[in-house]
């Protein structure tokens, strides 16, 4: 086993760090730490929908990347899209028709695993925003080494020096508010599936199986991370007011 240059185990994740309703202009806001790597993510809506983004039947989402400096580029173009796909099927779009509600996305700072993180935090402002939402999603990057390991949430050096790394998204039902028929597929628990896998590099399917595995395993954690700290503002919220 190859040892991490941070000292961490193959499937040890980064210190992780979630802050809720932290801008005041924006309906509601979150931000997500993963080690050195953070992002802001303010959400703004539903409001009512433009001419481009009408529909009498369902809501639209908007999603705007923005980079820690400089124009967006090719790379963050695609993440945005990626992002927009990502929420879309973990919205429940058919409550608020005809609104869009405008999601944007501040990278702080990029030291690996900047997609997953900014998933990690529009999950977690779309929550504060009392978004409708199918269930929770988290998200991970799992890495494939030149020797074949597989390591998890990687920093920005650990991934230059990738073969090649997966982003992948997994529902999280616990918290689900589908009817139980709905939590399922095929007789699968919908925990068993997967929203988003986006792979950069070639792996084998063996390989891919193997992040796959890791990275389900992995999404446990961060869920549980994630509860503990919707709960935590939903206590805090509840003193406020009383």
């Amino acid at each position: 086993m190859e040892e991490r240059a941070d000292g961490r185990t193959q499937n040890q994740l980064r210190p992780l760090a979630c802050s809720h309703s932290i801008l005041n202009r924006a309906h509601a806001s979150a931000s997500w730490s993963q080690g050195d790597s953070k992002v802001l993510a303010a959400v703004y809506g539903p409001k009512a929908g433009t001419k481009k983004n009408e529909n009498p039947e369902k809501a639209c989402l908007e999603v705007i990347w923005k980079p820690k400096t400089g124009q967006i580029g090719k790379l963050e173009k695609e993440y945005e899209m990626i992002l927009k796909r990502t929420l879309q099927s973990i919205c429940i779009l058919s409550m608020n028709p005809n609104t869009t509600t405008s999601v944007i996305i501040q990278v702080v700072n990029d030291d690996g695993a900047l997609l997953p993180c900014a998933i990690n935090a529009a999950c977690a402002a779309l929550v504060d925003a009392g978004i409708p939402l199918k269930h929770l999603a988290v998200a991970i990057c799992c890495c494939l080494m030149e020797s074949g390991h597989v390591i998890l949430d990687p920093t920005k050096l650990e991934e230059q020096k990738m073969k090649a790394f997966t982003y992948l998204v997994f529902p999280n039902s616990v918290l689900s508010v589908l009817s139980e028929g709905a939590l399922s597929v095929n007789g699968e628990p919908i925990e068993h599936g997967i929203i988003t896998s986006v792979t950069h590099g070639l792996m084998s399917v063996n390989d891919y199986l193997r992040c796959l595995e890791r990275g389900r395993a992995a999404s446990s954690k961060l869920s549980a991370f994630l509860r503990r700290s919707l709960q935590s503002q939903l206590r805090n919220d509840s003193s406020r007011t009383a």
